[in-house]
């Protein structure tokens, strides 16, 4: 834009030359303050302010043991800078919790490099509460260059217990229809839960992705799943959905149908488990069934898990099948 005498142009043909520029002029966006101190000699000024382009994250890995009942637990804290800017020698403090903030949310990260190629890891953070959040502080200060991402160990746990679980879910919606055909080779889903307490365990939980690992017979640990935790209380139950069972599967029918009026149905059921392993395997038969409802018959042990479930443990023999079968009156 020029001003002439009479008169703004905010098009000019030709090129524009200037033999200098204001003093002030930067060429990147620059946060300039100007502080106006009424007392005399030096003062401590403490300026906060939102910056973007800062963002972490928890990663763990868990490896189990050979009979699935233990597992050594790692947690690291994923730090990345895109801010533009490099930060040398800074205290760094890492809140989590669901914050609400007035400004887009920070892009959660991609694929960072491996724990193994990562730098020495440096003393763990310590915890506290913060508000209904808790803050973690890391035990020295770091420099973190833009563009960098950076590991910081966060826990280590050995022998966790943990517990797997096979889960076959069924649907409500088949309880009030007719459906004899309800799928064959089912999927069986596969999920690993430990407590978080005791041992080195026992501290609050950042959000983030467990990768589960187990060393196959010639030791090298082998990828076997992961799953999203959320933000996790110390005490709390962690669950991991791990995968579906290659040699464990389900096949289901509807036997019998019938509509005894007034929104009242009466159905039947056959399950057929099949187990390829050489070891014998529990499968955990979980059925949400709708509004008020009454097992009339079953071919195997049931306990009302909650008041619209009904679960069997079905315990399938080594390279055998199970059948479970049961006949229930539902009313809406």
């Amino acid at each position: 834009m020029l001003q002439y005498a009479d008169r703004i142009e905010t098009a000019v043909n030709g090129t524009l030359s200037f033999p200098s520029l204001p003093p002030n002029l930067r060429d990147r966006p620059t946060l300039v303050t100007d502080v106006s101190n009424s007392v005399e000699g030096e003062q401590d000024v403490e300026l906060t302010y939102l910056s973007g382009g800062l963002s972490w994250k928890a990663d763990y890995t868990a490896l189990l043991s050979p009979n699935d009942d233990r597992a050594e637990l790692r947690g690291l804290i994923t730090l990345q800078n895109q801010s533009g800017t490099e930060y040398r020698d800074a205290a760094v403090q890492l809140v989590a919790g669901n914050v609400n903030v007035v400004q887009p949310a920070m892009q959660a990260l991609g694929a960072v490099r491996s724990a193994s190629a990562a730098p020495p890891p440096i003393p763990r953070p310590t915890e506290q509460s913060l508000f209904e959040y808790h803050l973690y502080t890391l035990a020295r200060r770091t420099t973190i260059a833009d563009n960098q991402t950076k590991q910081v160990e966060l826990l280590t746990a050995s022998a966790v217990p943990v517990v797997k679980t096979l889960e076959l879910r069924g649907a409500p919606e088949y309880y009030s229809e007719e459906d004899a055909d309800l799928g064959s080779h089912l999927k069986v889903a596969t999920y690993v839960s430990f407590r978080n307490q005791g041992g080195q365990l026992g501290i609050p939980l950042p959000m983030g992705a467990v990768r589960v690992y187990k060393r196959d017979n010639s030791g090298t640990a082998q990828y076997v799943g992961a799953d999203e935790i959320d933000h996790t209380p110390k005490g709390e139950t962690v669950r991991l959905h791990l995968g579906d069972s290659f040699d464990v599967t389900a096949n289901k029918k509807q036997t019998d149908f019938r509509s005894l009026g007034h929104s009242v149905y009466e159905s039947a059921y056959a399950i057929v488990l099949r187990n390829a392993k050489k070891t014998p395997e529990t499968v955990q038969v979980i059925e949400p069934i709708p509004g008020d409802w009454t097992i009339i018959a079953s071919s195997l042990p049931y306990r009302k898990s909650s008041a619209s479930t009904a679960t069997w443990a079905v315990r399938v023999p080594a390279e055998g099948a199970v059948t479970l079968t049961y006949r229930v009156r539902t009313k809406e």
